[in-house]
């Protein structure tokens, strides 16, 4: 007997090419199949819904309590259908262990996090305060960001940096070669956040590796990706060819309309939507996920694209194609999501605003192959 049946949704699964009506159902904490018919202890009508594999947002914070920038991976769930937060590199050698014990292991959803090359991680970053922690170099002890990787081999996907004017300040390049140098010790890919020169987008794009990953891709001028005429620019296509990974790591400050819509007119789709929502840009202008992928719907990539972009290719990234699909003996995880039609007010880092007509919102969760969500 299923535990749990979701009957009549347009089940959307990229990883399958999946997108029909039909059931899904569920059992012992696994998908158990999908088609006509199905029956279990626990039906539901989802009957107009999109039933999407687990949303995995790629770029978080979610070190809540321990960190200046933290919001609720639980929270983030329940409103918004993320069933795998990966956290951006909230915490580093000096306090992964809290975060850890205190927030990882107890959460009801998944949390695999980068650890930051910065000892202290990500410490002050506030409306009220923003020291970057990148920008004393005093704060990267090479020696001990490796022994806690190492030692926490077990969960940690890899290292992240973040350089910029902000992030690094007078460092400059520093932190991302130094981040490198640990990342290829521990045999871990890099996640590199760039903001307002200095260094240059040329300078941070040429040093990533196949498998590393370059967050706020899509960031408006300074360091955008594209020339004023709409070409992408030379570093940026060498890049991909070589198999970096592009992610959106939406924001306060990091993604564009303008460039968005050149990028994707040239041909050039980011490997994945993400948020990077925390306590600042919960708040607007990314607030969640589905917001995000709203906003590219109604740029005009279709639903099916926006949902691979959230599920089986960020899943891909990080080496866990056991998430994103719902794919017969999977892990037990669904997003169950509202395409609304009507006038949305859609806002970018920079002020830009577009009106679309399309809307992503949370309807229901399913984790463990049981349904999980606010009554």
């Amino acid at each position: 007997m299923n535990d749990l049946v979701l009957k009549g949704g347009r089940v959307v699964d990229p990883s399958q090419g999946i997108d029909k009506v039909t059931d899904i159902a569920f059992a012992g904490g696994e998908v158990a199949a999908i088609g006509d018919g199905l029956s279990g202890a626990d039906t539901r009508d989802v009957s107009g819904k999109v039933v999407a594999p687990g949303l995995i947002d790629l770029h978080t914070h979610v070190y809540w309590g321990g960190t200046s920038l933290g919001v609720s991976a639980e929270l983030l769930a329940r409103t918004g259908g993320v069933t795998t937060s990966i956290d951006a590199g909230s915490a580093g050698a000096g306090n992964f262990h809290g975060f850890r014990a205190h927030v990882i292991e107890p959460s009801p959803v998944r949390i695999l996090p980068y650890l930051n090359v910065s000892f202290p991680g990500i410490f002050a970053f506030s409306k009220a305060v923003m020291v970057g922690e990148a920008a004393d170099v005093r704060l990267l002890d090479l020696r001990e960001c490796l022994r806690v990787a190492k030692e926490n081999a077990d969960l940690i996907i890899g290292i992240k940096v973040r350089v910029g004017k902000s992030a690094s300040g007078a460092a400059g390049i520093q932190p991302l070669d130094m981040a490198l140098e640990v990342a290829e010790a521990a045999g871990l890919p890099v996640m590199a956040h760039l903001d307002n020169p200095p260094p240059s987008r040329r300078e941070v794009v040429e040093r990533l590796r196949r498998g590393d990953i370059l967050t706020h891709c899509f960031r408006p001028f300074p360091n955008a990706p594209v020339r004023a005429d709409g070409r992408v620019r030379e570093e940026v296509l060498e890049a991909r060819a070589r198999g970096v990974f592009f992610d959106i790591g939406h924001g306060g400050g990091s993604f564009g309309f303008g460039t968005t819509r050149a990028m994707l007119e040239a041909g050039f789709l980011p490997d994945a939507i993400s948020s990077d929502v925390h306590s600042v840009s919960i708040e607007g202008p990314a607030y969640d996920l589905l917001t995000t992928m709203s906003k590219f719907l109604c740029l005009g990539l279709d639903l099916s694209t926006v949902i691979r972009l959230a599920t089986a290719s960020p899943a891909a990234a990080i080496g866990r194609p056991d998430l994103g699909t719902l794919k017969p003996g999977s892990v037990g995880e669904a997003a169950i999501i509202d395409l609304k039609q009507g006038r949305f007010d859609y806002a970018d880092c920079i002020g830009e605003t577009l009106i679309g007509e399309q809307k992503l919102v949370s309807s229901g969760v399913v984790l463990a192959g049981r349904w999980w969500h606010p009554t």
